[in-house]
């Protein structure tokens, strides 16, 4: 009778006014895509309704009901899908647990909670505020703290960045004082960013920025030196001859080409709690394929094949992560509009046990099907 008391409380708590969020966690089938499910109210066009938020290892998808469709699409999936679930009200949090053999318990714990502002029109949230100094450093804002409108772009790129850091951060294992390395650092906004959010959040850490360009690692060095950003450094150096192993967050955003592959075999040989890129190029393949006749009507048509040839390098990449004891995911970055190279890799590395023989055996048939000989990040693993 678990269940049905749960989704009585549920029940309870819209038509009291008391819900505040729901989660649905644990799958029946390990191998599933969804492997959460999120819901809160949101209020639209002066109308409370239910967000689903639907979290799938590769993306995110959301859709809105009203009280009673919203119920029973919580019963269904708590039914077919999910082990276990976790109510949250404004006085009680009701947590439902499945067994392995079947049988299901509630627990109550009383708690003193407040309503969240439930209004879906509301300005998002910056994590990174236009008055920033690191961004009057690099040229982002003026002096008066108003971003430069040339720049609005690479403002929203940095806000989006800090967004998914912040999901990300909440997903992984960190010692007190990780230490993160940002290979192919560039002009450093990214890297500036993260270093100033995570201090401001009262984080003690230690970032390090790779860049093979000395001019801009010592524009980066001096920035750093007068924003008093004592944890903040960068390096003129190739990726691959970076030999530190000490890394709890890499990350490589549009590292050119086998960069990426560098980078990432880096993360890796640390054991990193998370790898985040954003591939960039993908030449690799490419070269190794130019020439040979494709059997696959896709591939007869050259934008098609470069589209075609960047999901197979990142699918690859995934699945050695995977392979690695990783748990891997692929989404968008950030918009098209923007710029195409917008897929985010992320590694998150769980401590789970190798999936050799699965993942080694997805990416054979990959290889096969596409008559690829190789992938650079397979050589740099010791394949």
């Amino acid at each position: 009778m678990s269940k049905p008391a749960f989704l009585q409380h549920i029940k309870e708590s819209l038509q009291g006014g008391t819900f505040v969020k729901l989660t649905l966690s644990k799958p029946f089938q390990k191998s599933s895509s969804l492997q959460n499910l999120y819901v809160r109210p949101i209020e639209i066009k002066n109308e409370t309704v239910l967000n689903f938020l639907f979290r799938h290892l590769t993306q995110d998808e959301t859709k809105n009901f009203d009280f009673e469709e919203g119920l029973k699409e919580v019963a269904k999936y708590l039914e077919t899908h999910f082990k276990n679930a976790v109510l949250c009200t404004t006085t009680i949090d009701y947590t439902l647990l499945t067994s392995k053999k079947g049988k299901t318990t509630l627990q109550k714990k009383a708690v003193t909670r407040e309503i969240e502002d439930v209004s879906h029109d509301k300005q998002k949230k910056k994590r990174s505020t236009a008055e920033s100094t690191y961004l009057q450093k690099l040229g982002i804002s003026d002096s008066q703290g108003n971003i430069i409108p040339k720049m609005a772009d690479k403002y929203r790129q940095i806000n989006k960045f800090l967004e998914i850091m912040e999901s990300l951060l909440d997903s992984a294992s960190l010692p007190p004082k990780p230490k993160i390395v940002d290979m192919g650092s560039g002009k450093g906004y990214l890297t500036f960013a993260l270093y100033d959010y995570l201090t401001q959040k009262g984080l003690d850490v230690q970032v390090t920025g790779i860049e093979l360009r000395k001019d801009l690692v010592d524009f980066c060095n001096q920035a750093a030196t007068e924003l008093g950003f004592d944890g903040l450094n960068f390096l003129d150096q190739p990726i691959e001859e970076y030999n530190d192993n000490d890394i709890d967050i890499l990350i490589a955003l549009h590292a050119c080409d086998t960069a990426t592959d560098d980078a990432l075999a880096k993360g890796i040989a640390s054991k990193a709690a998370l790898i985040v890129s954003a591939p960039c190029c993908h030449k690799q393949i490419r070269k190794q394929l130019k020439g040979k006749p494709a059997e696959n009507p896709i591939l007869k048509y050259g934008i098609f094949k470069e589209r075609q040839y960047e999901m197979v390098t990142d699918t690859i990449r995934a699945l050695l992560l995977e392979r690695e004891g990783y748990e891997s995911k692929i989404f968008e970055f950030v918009s098209n509009e923007h710029t195409r190279k917008n897929v985010m890799l992320v590694g998150i590395n769980h401590h789970n046990t190798r999936n050799s023989e699965q993942s080694t055996t997805k990416i054979q048939e990959i290889k096969k099907e596409f008559g690829i000989e190789y992938q650079q990040l397979e050589r740099l693993l010791g394949d």
